[in-house]
């Protein structure tokens, strides 16, 4: 999509005074104290917190003067209320110094990496919000197209977005970014990873060149750096985490194990340790699929969330999740950001992950919020480099564990999921059949009904 040819029209910035807490109605609360006013502060208490993260503490105030600002946080730290409270307050403030705002005009855009995400984000957005008369919608792919527009031809004040839906929406004038006077990226560092720099590029061409800018980021790669330095205007830095660590508060560990005992091993500490609400990753979309039908055969409730899952089923897997109905949650890297579940207890790396950094990304799903979290990887001998690579990226040593009363031979096999069932039925037959018309009858005796297993290896991480 190009760029408009006329420079869009500057936004009005929203005025950067500060309110005192009692001019806002502090009722003695710490948020109170930052400067936030009392609807937006009683909807944080209904939300049950009381007291700001270290995160919330430095850049709720910086946000609200009206700088631009990088921001470094592990996932877990609060860094989304960091943002949207003090977004909420001024565009408040702006809407009470009597600036003409026009119906369609949106005044905030927050940029997200993928659809959970997104969803997160929004929904962040409409509890702090709840008692304000400000609107907001959420839009990503994967869904129609129609009920978003509809709803940003209704008018929003704030939109939380995926860059590639937001240029789609763009490019059928169904959204005016001309006005947005403060725009958020969060996670940059995974939007980065995930191929969005394109896309983030196109975007700031629709935006007015006087702006606020909130960048945040779980780690500072090269890349990062320079986007900041295109993006940000003399900004105010604030780092909770030191630089590329993981968060210290999950306790990890690391077992050794047998690539063909690998299910088994789950299947036992899964039943034996009675865990709920486990987080389990694999690199591959298929992976996740095969692991979530063996667990569920083996009677243990689980789903896997990937890319190729349609929203409703990944919206709905993790809504279960969240509520206990569903015991193991298998994702890939990509599907997992925005999980944010409080007091999740286990994550386990069924599988490591090929960059390091995603290490560090997957255990922050636990040990949020101050609470304290678990995370064991199950590592084979051909991971073992993969292992050193984690290692050296955070600087520890992580510990190895043996399970003791584990015994391969005591547990039963996992049951093979249907696709490999499949395949063993067509070898049994003779082979596969073909996977075209037109080439080939398979192997002599295959079933003719048989309908061909998906193409292993062809599908892409994520």
């Amino acid at each position: 999509m190009r760029a408009p040819e006329a420079a869009p029209p500057t936004a009005t910035p929203v005025p950067s005074r500060v309110p005192s807490a009692p001019e806002r109605g502090c009722d003695g609360s710490a948020f109170a104290a930052l400067g936030l006013r009392e609807a937006i502060v009683r909807a944080v208490h209904e939300h049950g917190y009381d007291t700001p993260t270290p995160i919330q503490r430095q850049a709720i105030p910086v946000v609200l003067e009206g700088g631009d600002l990088l921001g470094g946080a592990q996932t877990g730290t609060g860094k989304t209320a960091g943002f949207v409270l003090p977004m909420l307050e001024r565009l408040m403030i702006s809407r009470e110094s009597g600036e003409r705002i026009g119906p369609r005009e949106t005044r905030a855009l927050i940029l997200a990496p993928t659809r959970e995400l997104a969803a997160q984000v929004g929904e962040s957005v409409r509890v702090y919000g709840k008692h304000l008369p400000l609107t907001s919608t959420v839009v990503f792919g994967g869904v129609g197209i129609n009920p978003q527009i509809d709803a940003l031809r209704r008018g929003v004040d704030i939109v939380v977005a995926t860059p590639g839906r937001l240029l789609d929406l763009a490019g059928q004038n169904a959204i005016d970014l001309r006005r947005v006077s403060i725009l958020v990226l969060d996670e940059a560092d995974r939007m980065l990873d995930m191929g969005f720099i394109h896309d983030i590029r196109k975007v700031l061409a629709l935006l007015p060149a006087r702006r606020q800018n909130l960048l945040f980021s779980a780690t500072f790669s090269d890349e990062i750096k320079a986007l900041a330095d295109r993006l940000l205007d003399r900004p105010r830095m604030i780092e909770v985490a030191r630089r590329n660590t993981t968060v210290e508060v999950v306790e990890q560990s690391v077992v050794e194990v047998d690539k063909a005992h690998k299910t088994k091993l789950l299947v036992h500490l899964i039943r034996e340790r009675q865990w709920f609400q486990v987080l389990v990753f694999t690199r591959m979309k298929h992976g996740a699929n095969r692991l979530a039908e063996q667990l569920t055969r083996a009677g243990i409730s689980a789903a896997a969330i990937h890319g190729n899952k349609s929203q409703g089923a990944r919206t709905r897997a993790l809504s279960e999740f969240k509520s206990g109905q569903l015991q193991v949650l298998v994702a890939t890297d990509i599907a997992a950001r925005g999980i944010d579940i409080d007091q999740l207890p286990q994550v386990v790396n069924y599988e490591l992950p090929n960059v390091p950094e995603d290490y560090v990304h997957r255990i922050g799903r636990t040990g949020r919020a101050g609470a304290t979290g678990r995370a064991l990887s199950l590592v084979t001998k051909d991971e073992l480099p993969l292992l050193r690579d984690i290692e050296r990226f955070t600087k520890q040593s992580i510990p190895r564990v043996t399970i003791a009363e584990f015994d391969p031979a005591a547990v039963p096999e996992p049951p093979a999921p249907s696709s490999d069932a499949r395949d063993a039925e067509w070898r049994a037959a003779g082979g596969r059949p073909p996977r075209s018309g037109g080439r080939g009858q398979g192997g002599r005796g295959a079933p003719p009904a048989a309908k061909p297993a998906p193409r292993r290896g062809s599908v892409r991480q994520g």
